[in-house]
């Protein structure tokens, strides 16, 4: 088992555990939501999906963050994760992604959905 995000303790006060594959969407969801730059030690890590959440919502946002997210995915996670599909809508003041990938360990395919509110 894997630690679960985000941590917290669970009811014997340990640190609460994740099954492999929650702990690797939890990765998935990390990776997303970092910024460049906020990890001291790896300040290339992250997506920069919260760069974008402010910018005015349009084609090119969705696009600019399908392209960010499929690099960052294939460099930090791909030794964990195969990308089957990736998909990003922006519609009025929301941001979707969906997120169809294959565990390389167990070969099991997972899909992930994430949303995020965009100023109009």
């Amino acid at each position: 088992m894997d630690p679960a995000f985000p941590f917290r303790i669970d009811g014997r006060g340990r640190t609460a555990e994740a099954a492999y594959p929650d702990h690797v969407r939890d990765m998935i969801e990390q990776l997303l939501f970092t910024t460049p730059g906020e990890r001291v030690n790896r300040p290339d890590f992250g997506c920069g999906l919260l760069d974008l959440v402010f910018e005015p919502d349009s084609v090119e946002l969705a696009a600019a963050l399908q392209v960010s997210a499929e690099g960052a995915l294939h460099r930090w996670l791909g030794d964990v994760i195969v990308v089957d599909s990736l998909r990003v809508t922006a519609e009025e003041s929301t941001l979707r992604i969906e997120l169809r990938y294959v565990l390389v360990a167990t070969g099991e395919v997972r899909t992930a959905v994430l949303e995020g509110s965009v100023a109009p």
